[in-house]
């Protein structure tokens, strides 16, 4: 016989896709009737947030096992009855049964979302329902949530559909993928099930790899992304695959089998919760469970099915709850979610009413259209009806999703730039925000849609969870060699802006580093983009730690974060104990900024529905306004080296029970929890104060003119400039009539590093020491003698200077120094005190106070009371004898009539000295000429032992003054 008369039995392509008649149908199981139940209560309970079902989001897991199971059995059935598989019929099957239902709930959200939402969050939904009825709502819903700056935002009421999208995108890819394999191994006369067999198991064992892998490193994307649950699906594939029916065993293993699947779900809905790293590992459970019970309801040999498990499922009421299951699904998350929108958070119980109550329009679905819709035989006759009927479900949201985004988007108007201009300047001080004299009404800036917008311009350098080290993120004058730090958090980063105007306005650069959602206290935490424990955090914040460590020293570090990462206080305190004695080992001023306020709810979605009002969107001062334990202890002198300012004051004013979220027409957050970058900037001029007054020193760009500066790097154990300074020797100048330094001192001072020396951190340290009896000790004079305040002007001495870390019996006779002494001394003409004498600083035995004081005109008495001095008296300083850095500073103003002498500790003035109480010429002598600068850490002496604190056996040497830098300024 030849073989041109032979037929040629192998089906090509296009009799794959081709109508033909439909196979038998397969046989109904009433167990997985009733496990559908199953999973849609698991998924149910978990949305009403019942306590106890924390786990029942593994109900999806089930359905996906199922739907992967029915989908392939039926195409596998058809392959082996007709040696082809119709797409075209398929694909109208599932149109029929799935897009009907789908569209009336995505029209009804897309309508009802313009009645029960804001207009902000109206058109957020709107792109949810074009994903949604386009099937890849998932991917919507990854890039969301794996999006930390878009958190914050409310739940959408279509962000069940991310399981639908991924079961379709799994008919998409399978159905078709099937009926190539059906192709091939008819055209090569090989077994389908075994290629199959082999195919199915690669793409499951490779989709719960990449599941385990995304779970590890981003629980969104491994939660929701399609790659990552096809495994599932593919579970379900296997057991329609292999040939389960043909296998033998005892009935009781059939039972136990059942069983032991129920178990297992229940066990998961039970036990597994949001902190469950998932669809990794832990999803094996509630997969396997599902393909148990399945497996155990198989018919076999005899034709008999059925086990206790599977009776039971299969029992009226659970399977009139699997009939209903699809369209309740559907149903039940919109209905949730737009009542919250309306009517505020919900306890449990209601929503599990409000559950309840969406099983009426979800049985209305089912029974008028889903059902006759799916059995027309009109619309079954030919697979292009059905494939239009879905179109047209398709077409339908997208058209109703885009009328009503279109008109939500011409009320709101467009993002353009935010504009300034109607607003008054930021007001440095006082009460209000902006300075008075700005117009009082007007609209609110920016508007919503821009608010929500309103980032700092600082590009990537807010790096996400993913990353572990910072980019080089220097703006402004970048090649400056003076720098602000900005470090920690996005709210941190909230800040950018000021900052950067702060650091330009003295010519210097802003050096950002932050990273979205790490705490800079060292403590635990487990990210909600990643899933998981925020190993990220913890690499990033020692790579930052350590880049400041060994770079050159900052003008300033500024760090601010979150403070609710743990509630835990001393944890938290504990975390930041570790964080910061690293970063005093910088040697650079830091300043922690407090936390602003965290509304709690989507400002800008609030404003956009109340316009008009926007008292409306004000929030709980007890929700928005937490304890800050570290602001707590830096106030309490407990964290040497740290000050603390805080913009709250001004952000939530007065003492009411409401914080504002527009402020004099400012808009005040971005979300739930940062600030605009418009409220950002109009708070600079008060930031700037807060930060000078915390030790921020003036540069020339703030309008001095720098006369002396030294920042004291070096390497360590060197000496301090010799171009700048000269140091003292012995225990009085050449000549002088004192036979010791000021009034008894007992120290000798020395040139030797064992008393001045750099540490190689950026700070000078004089140091006393005590060798076989006899006191040593530094002392160091400014080579310049011509510091003086210009006629009409402004002449600013200023240190950050730490005071020695020793308290009590120890600290007895220390007597620590900051000074200026008339230059006439220069001259061998002693005149003392008429040559003029400005003490900084002193302060005495270790104890908190601080002293500033005048001295001018005759040794005893005249008009500065000598030898006392026009003194301030003691000024509380906490934590100024704990090893903290603190700004002393002392202005000579000759701008000001009269004339003054100002003191400041920290910016805030304590002493203040005017011409009018001093004889002119007595004034003129002391106060007109040219001065020389003095550091010293002088050993007993008259005003030490005033204090009670004369030298003694248990007074301790080797306890430095630390000295970050010196600054003597001139304006005018």
């Amino acid at each position: 016989m030849s073989t041109s008369a032979v037929p040629d039995r192998r089906p090509d392509l296009l009799a794959v896709l081709s109508p033909a008649p439909p196979p038998a149908p397969p046989r109904f199981r009433l167990d997985i009737e009733g496990l559908r139940a199953v999973a849609l209560l698991a998924v149910l309970g978990f949305h009403a947030a019942v306590p106890g079902l924390a786990g029942g989001f593994v109900g999806v897991d089930v359905f996906f096992v199922l739907s992967g199971y029915l989908i392939t059995g039926l195409l596998v059935k058809e392959a082996a009855a007709t040696g082809r598989i119709r797409l075209t019929e398929f694909f109208s099957r599932r149109a029929r049964r799935l897009l009907p239902s789908a569209a009336l709930v995505l029209a009804v959200v897309a309508l009802a979302g313009a009645w029960l939402t804001v207009p902000l969050r109206r058109t957020d939904l709107e792109h949810d329902v074009l994903a949604a009825a386009l099937s890849v709502a998932n991917w919507r819903f990854v890039g969301q949530q794996t999006d930390y700056l878009a958190a914050g935002r409310d739940q959408s009421p279509l962000l069940h559909f991310w399981s639908l999208a991924v079961e379709e995108q799994f008919y998409l890819g399978w159905a078709p993928l099937l009926a190539l394999v059906v192709l091939a191994t008819a055209r090569r006369r090989r077994g389908l099930r075994p290629v199959l067999l082999v195919l199915t198991a690669a793409l499951t064992a490779a989709s719960f790899a990449l599941a385990v892998h995304w779970t590890a490193g981003s629980v969104s994307l491994a939660y929701l992304g399609t790659p990552s649950r096809v495994w599932q699906f593919g579970a379900g594939a296997l057991l329609a695959v292999l040939p389960w029916h043909r296998l033998r065993g005892p009935r009781v293993l059939r039972e136990l089998l059942g069983w032991a699947g129920l178990v297992a779900i229940a066990w998961s809905v039970l036990r597994y919760d949001a902190a469950t790293p998932y669809p990794g590992w832990a999803a094996l459970l509630p997969t396997a469970g599902s393909a148990a019970v399945i497996l155990a309801g198989t018919p076999g040999r005899g034709g008999r099915a059925g086990h206790s498990a599977g009776r039971l499922l299969g029992a009226r009421a659970p399977r009139a709850v699997g009939r209903l299951s699809y369209n309740l699904y559907l149903w039940h998350w919109p209905v949730l979610v737009l009542a919250e929108a309306r009517f505020g958070a919900l306890g449990w119980p209601l929503r599990v009413l409000l559950t309840g109550a969406a099983a009426l329009p979800a049985y209305a679905a089912m029974r008028w259209l889903e059902r006759p819709l799916r059995r027309s035989r009109v619309v079954a006759e030919l697979p292009r009806r059905g494939l239009s009927l879905g179109l047209t479900a398709v077409v339908l949201p997208v058209v109703l999703a885009l009328v009503v985004g279109t008109g939500t988007l011409r009320l709101l108007g467009p993002a353009g730039p935010v504009d300034l201009a109607g607003l008054a300047p930021g007001n440095p001080d006082g009460t209000s925000l902006l300075q008075p004299g700005g117009p009082a009404r007007g609209p609110i800036v920016p508007d919503p849609v821009q608010a929500r917008q309103d980032f700092p311009p600082d590009g990537t350098c807010e790096v996400p969870p993913t990353a572990v080290t910072s980019p080089e993120c220097r703006f402004g004058e970048a090649a400056a060699t003076d720098r602000i730090v900005l470090l920690g958090d996005s709210h941190a980063g909230q800040w950018f802006s000021p900052l950067l105007g702060i650091a330009a306005q003295r010519h210097w650069a802003l050096e950002e580093l932050v990273k979205q959602g790490c705490p800079l206290p060292q403590v635990p935490v487990v990210n909600p983009q990643l899933g998981r424990a925020y190993r990220e955090c913890d690499e990033w914040r020692a790579a930052a730690l350590e880049r400041l460590r060994v770079g050159p020293k900052p003008k300033l570090i500024v760090i601010a974060a979150l403070n609710r990462y743990n509630a835990d206080r001393e944890q938290l305190l504990h975390g930041w104990q570790q964080t910061l004695e690293q970063l005093r080992a910088v040697g650079a001023p830091i300043v922690y900024l407090q936390d602003t306020p965290i509304p709690g709810l989507d400002v800008p979605a609030c404003l956009s529905g109340h316009t008009g009002d926007p008292a409306a969107c004000e929030f709980l001062r007890a929700d928005g306004l937490w304890a800050d334990p570290l602001a707590d202890a830096v106030a309490a002198g407990q964290v040497p080296g740290v000050r603390a300012v805080s913009v709250n004051p001004v952000l939530c004013p007065g003492s009411g029970r409401s914080c504002p979220a527009v402020l004099d027409r400012v808009v005040l957050y971005r979300d739930d929890a940062h600030l605009t970058n418009t409220a950002a900037v109009v708070l600079e001029p008060r930031l700037e104060r807060l930060l000078t007054e915390a030790g921020l020193p003036a540069g020339p760009g703030a309008g001095w003119r720098e006369l002396l500066r030294d920042e004291f790097d070096g390497p360590a154990g060197s000496a301090p400039s010799a171009a700048l300074w000269q140091h003292d020797l012995g225990t009085c100048y050449p000549g002088c009539p004192a036979p010791q330094w000021g009034t008894g001192e007992v120290e000798t001072v020395t040139d030797s590093t064992e008393n001045v020396r750099l540490d190689g951190k950026g700070a000078l340290e004089i140091r006393p020491t005590l060798v076989d009896g006899r006191w040593s000790s530094g002392r160091i004079e400014s080579r310049r003698a011509d510091l003086a305040a210009p006629a009409g002007g402004v002449l600013r001495i200023e240190a950050s200077i730490a005071l020695p870390e020793v308290n009590g019996p120890a600290a007895a006779g220390y007597w620590p120094a900051f000074w200026a002494l008339g230059g006439g001394l220069r001259d061998g003409y002693t005149g003392w005190p008429g040559i003029g004498e400005l003490d900084v600083l002193e302060s005495v035995n270790g104890r908190g106070p601080v002293f500033g004081t005048l001295h001018c005109g005759t040794v005893r008495g005249g008009p500065c009371q000598e030898p006392n001095g026009l003194g301030s008296g003691e000024q509380r300083c906490d934590g100024c004898w704990g090893g903290g850095f603190h700004t002393y500073a002392v202005e000579v103003d000759r701008s000001s009539a009269p004339e003054q002498v100002r003191w400041y500790l920290d910016g805030r003035e304590f002493h203040r000295v005017t011409a009018d109480r001093v004889d002119p010429a007595a004034w003129d002598q002391a106060v007109h000429g040219g001065m020389f600068l003095i550091l010293n850490l002088a050993i007993g002496g008259n005003l030490p032992a005033a204090y009670g604190g004369s030298v003694g056996p248990a007074t301790e040497p080797g306890h430095p003054m630390r000295v970050a830098y010196v600054s003597v300024a001139a304006r005018g």
